[in-house]
């Protein structure tokens, strides 16, 4: 038996801090969530009783008086933050005020503790544990299969879960209070994803369990029970005499792996399979349907797994309630050029798609799609056909429809829940309104938070969505951060609040030009990506900025500690210091950086160039570390860290820029130090710390310097993991901002002491165009004029990257009129150029110029070959050249003898293929090579040649023929084509196209060569 049981407010400290006072905790608003929902549970005996599972941010319940989502695992302490790993989640159907979780977060050494059944009778209002002897693993691979925690719908005191890790399957018969385990159960799974790999090395174990409710009756227990195993030989098992015996069922389809089991009310079993568990996987896939009262199977797949056409499993599955015919399922993964939902009215003999193909790129679509609730779901993203923004979804795992309302549905994505009201829709020829529904769910996994003294008040950096500038803490942000997209670190400077800067990883496998580090000139409005970086990084670490602003130090994880003078044109390496030292920069004094090194200080004194060892002592050598200096005193230092296991734990100050350190004997632990305003009877700023002060664990506040500590939240509100970062406001006394793990970004404030409201703040700046043209070529020069709307600002910078423009040399500037000289846009490279303009106050403004230059020449020939880029995205998956070639000499040419090449650079070598989707000649007629240049050219390291076999026939003097051409690489890899030696962003048209070269019979008749 496994039966522990606690009852109320579980991982709660029960000890009380010397001093507490009241506050009001919320949630910083993003609208979408921010990180995978691997399931939705809808009860099925009443309406609007809705669950949803994260796998590390909890688990939630449907509000339907606002549509909203209200968190149920808040009260999770730190010492048990595995707990808002949800693996399973169980709505009772007999008896609704019960609800059960499987709670665990991983099955390795990861998590330190076992996993536990959590059990209440109010709908999560309150829970009881019961824990079990092995772990459980919320966030493991294969978190979207399920359920695996079930409930009998005919006798609702027994439950059954399904273990990982080959510990079975599990039985309770008291309402999960205490756990047996089900010895005649004969597999436990053997499908492990990378026995190489620590996160993917165990076994999965039992996916799903589901009863026929038909073979019970109220108060029997229910007798035939399916259960679904990662096995690919044998996964689906059954029993017929209520779980005493199992066998396999018989005829079952072997070499994928079940992902849901799914009982219509006519008896049909539907199972999605994948080759992998998911949520990431998923390359090939079928759906199959089993008759319980037959025995036969059939395999029903919208996309067979035996077609070419099939590159992805079959995921989250939904029968509607009413029609048992009627069936949704999703793809596992279409990565590209997005996911699928299929329908089928007729039990899944017929399928309809979400979206078709309308002659590559086109698509037609039967659905419209609606972000407003979270507009920053694009992503930033503006691709080219056949891609959209934004997505349908990826990792769609589940997929529920309402059992109350055939026209509501909800899926889970790896960024948000979506959903639709209209779902019937789709069966009468109308278009499906599908919308964010996962306002109240914040998922972010927080990595840094700063508040500067003006601009927003609080700028988060994020793991999984990059980060947000939060201009209104209970209105979703309107784009999130770009250029890179990750955030680990983020820094402001003290005196010149509007420059940030910020670090993360670029993905280079796609674009191996791709900066880790992004700038911001106007409070984190407006992002553009750094010129350099240190040689050989991967990204990450943190960064600080001088108090000027004038020095950047970053340390890497990889590399070691580097600073720029020029911001971020170019690194060099800092002395002193170990490599993935802690940083921070002192607030005041602009030449002065610190670090910290396994229990070691340094200071530097000459902008991070390098360091010195302090004498200082006594300091963590491990664990969790975070320091920060505070604003307006010199060497004025806090230090926070340590680890449980051993070792010093707490908090230190020092006031002599880290000579020396003083241990406060008040904290026995301490992970975060951030301040802010200071009380009103105070000079010195508030402290704010997650942290054990006297034998309490919570989160405290101290306004006279750590003297005294005042507990600032309860038990209700402790958020599992506030290890990541935490500061006040340094406008607001009392209020703090605190980052979790899956939980999101809480603030609080003090009730006492509320915010007072805040002045109107002046509208920002626009500019107008915002895109524009220049041609190098000196007969076609011009400037380029703006027109400002300044709303009573004043224009302070023009930059380009981090460099500002000089007045008078570079533009000039005539009341609202602001021209770009022609003479400095004749200086810049091809391609596209980003100028930035800054104002006093509020938002940045960019300009986009594409510089081109007509000044080439051409050899004289029979061909003229003339192009626009389909695809005129920098980061793409897909070159897309449209060419037009014709024939402009007096006789016929034979096409076999032609060649076209066009020049790009690969951006990380990998096979690829080239694609002809129409030409008049027809694309079978159409061949492709690959040649890597012998020396790279500026903008060319590849060329594509284009050719043609015998079948394309002749090209008519005066003729012309048109060839839609894509070229990718095999898995799908992006390029980087700004800088594209043939690329052309600003054509919209056929155009000379002079960096294309067009060859016959060997020799050069077009264009010029790189």
């Amino acid at each position: 038996m496994a039966g522990s049981v606690y009852t109320g407010l579980l991982g709660a400290d029960r000890a009380h801090a010397a001093a507490s006072e009241s506050y009001q905790w919320r949630k910083v608003m993003t609208g979408g969530g921010g990180g995978f929902v691997p399931g939705i549970i809808f009860n099925p005996t009443e309406r609007n009783l809705i669950y949803a599972r994260t796998d590390i941010g909890g688990a939630y319940r449907w509000n339907p008086a606002d549509n909203s989502w209200v968190q149920l695992l808040d009260w999770v302490g730190m010492d048990e933050w595995g707990k808002t790993g949800v693996d399973a989640l169980a709505t009772d159907p007999v008896d609704p005020n019960r609800l059960y979780l499987a709670v665990g977060t991983y099955t390795n050494s990861w998590d330190p503790n076992n996993g536990s059944i959590l059990r209440s009778t109010d709908k999560g209002n309150t829970w009881q544990v019961s824990n079990l002897p092995f772990k459980v693993g919320g966030n493991m691979p294969g978190r979207s299969m399920g359920e695996r925690l079930v409930i009998d719908p005919n006798k609702n005191n027994i439950l059954y879960f399904g273990a990982r890790s080959g510990n079975g399957l599990w039985k309770s018969t008291d309402y999960g209070a205490t756990w047996s385990k089900v010895t005649s159960f004969p597999n436990p799974g053997t499908y492990v994803e990378n026995p190489d790999y620590e996160y993917q090395s165990d076994i999965v174990g039992l996916a799903w369990i589901t009863f026929d409710p038909s073979t019970g009756s109220p108060g029997q227990a229910t007798q035939t029970i399916y259960v679904g195993v990662a096995d690919k030989n044998e996964s689906v098992y059954r029993s017929t005499d209520g779980g005493a015996t199992w066998s396999a069922v018989p005829g079952q389809p072997t070499g994928y792996l079940p992902h849901h089991g799914v009982l219509a009310s006519n008896g049909q079993l539907y199972i999605p399979y994948s080759d992998g568990v998911g949520p990431y996987d998923g390359t090939k896939g079928d759906v199959w349907k089993f008759d319980t009262a037959t025995g036969a199977w059939s395999n029903i797949s919208p996309i067979p797994s035996s077609s070419s056409d099939s590159y992805f499993g079959y995921g989250g599955l939904a029968v509607d309630a009413h029609h048992p015919n009627t069936l949704v399922v999703a793809t596992l993964n279409s990565w590209w050029p997005d996911a699928i939902l299929f329908r089928s009215t007729d039990g899944g003999a017929t399928w309809s798609r979400i979206w078709d193909w309308d002659g590559y790129p086109n698509r037609t679509f039967r659905y419209t799609q609606d972000i407003s609730g979270a507009p920053w779901l694009d992503f930033g993203n503006n691709p080219s056909p056949p891609e959209v923004t934004p997505k349908l979804g990826w990792m769609i795992g589940d997929l529920e429809i309402d059992p109350f309302n055939s026209d509501r549905m909800m899926y889970g994505t790896g960024a948000t829940i979506y959903g639709t009201n209209n779902l019937t829709a789709w069966d009468t020829g109308g278009k499906v309104n599908i919308s964010v529904m996962a306002k109240g769910i914040e998922e972010t996994a927080v990595s840094a938070l700063i508040s500067p003294p003006s601009g927003a008040h609080l700028i988060s950096g994020l793991l999984d969505v990059t980060g947000f500038r939060h201009d209104d803490l209970t209105q979703p942000p309107a784009k999130m951060m770009t250029n890179p997209n990750s955030t680990t670190g983020i820094d402001y400077a003290e005196l010149d609040p509007s420059f940030i800067v910020r670090v993360g990883q670029a993905d280079k496998s796609a674009n191996p030009n791709a900066k880790s580090i992004g700038f911001s000139r106007d409070g984190g409005s407006n992002w553009y990506a750094g010129n350099g970086e240190p040689a050989g990084t991967a990204g990450g670490g943190q960064v600080a900025l001088s108090a000027n602003g004038n020095a950047i130090l970053w340390s890497t994880p990889d590399v070691g500690v580097f600073y720029s003078s020029n911001g971020g044109n170019s690194w060099a390496a800092s002395t002193g210091v170990p490599k993935g030292a802690k940083i921070a920069s002192d607030r005041v004094n602009s030449n002065k950086f610190y670090a910290w090194a396994a229990g070691n200080f340094y200071v530097s004194t000459n902008g991070g160039a390098a360091f010195t060892k302090t004498a200082a002592t006594g300091l963590p050598a491990e664990g969790d570390l975070d320091f920060k200096a505070v604003p307006g005193i010199e060497g004025d230092i806090w230090l926070a860290g340590g680890h449980a296991t051993g070792g010093k734990y707490g908090l230190w100050h020092s006031t002599d820029s880290g000579a020396s350190f003083t241990k406060l004997a008040n904290v026995q632990e301490a992970n975060v130090i951030g301040f802010g305003k200071a009380a009103p009877d105070q000079s010195y700023m508030a402290l704010y710390t997650s942290a054990k002060i006297d034998g309490v664990r919570g989160i405290f506040r101290s306004n006279d310097a750590g003297a005294t500590w005042i507990r600032i939240n309860d038990d209700k509100h402790q958020y599992a993991s506030t290890n990541s970062a935490i500061t006040g406001d340094p406008r607001i006394y009392g209020r703090v901002y605190i980052g979790t793990n899956g939980l999101g970004i809480v603030y609080g404030d003090a009730l006492a002491n509320p915010p007072e409201p805040e002045q109107p703040t002046t509208p920002d700046s626009t500019i107008s165009p915002t895109t524009a043209a220049f041609d190098k070529n000196a007969s076609n020069q011009a400037n380029v004029t703006v027109t400002m709307t300044l709303n009573g600002n004043t224009l302070t910078a023009i930059r380009n990257g981090s460099t500002a423009l000089t007045q008078g040399s570079h533009y000039t500037v005539s009341g609202s009129t602001v021209t770009i000289l022609g003479s400095y846009l004749a200086s810049q490279p091809l391609g596209q150029l980003s100028l930035t303009f800054q104002f006093s106050a509020g938002a940045a403004s960019v300009l986009n110029i594409t510089v081109k230059d007509s000044t080439v020449t051409t050899p004289a020939g029979g061909i003229k070959v003339q192009m626009y880029n389909g695809s005129v995205t920098n980061v793409t998956n897909t070159l897309n050249p449209r060419i037009k070639l014709t024939n402009i000499g007096s006789q016929a040419i034979s096409l076999s003898d032609v060649k076209l090449r066009y020049y790009y650079t690969i951006d990380g070598e990998k096979p690829q293929t080239l694609f002809c989707d129409w030409t008049q000649v027809g694309s079978s007629n159409v061949t492709g090579t690959f040649v890597k240049l012998p020396t790279a050219a500026s903008g060319a390291d590849y060329y594509a040649e284009i050719g043609f076999t015998s079948g394309a026939g002749s090209l008519a003097a005066g003729q012309s023929i048109d060839l839609q051409i894509r070229i990718s690489k095999n898995d799908w890899s992006n390029y980087s084509q700004s800088d594209d030696y043939s690329f052309d962003p600003a054509s919209t048209s056929y155009q000379d196209a002079l960096r294309v070269t067009g060859y016959v019979a060997g020799s050069l008749q077009w264009g010029v060569e790189p």
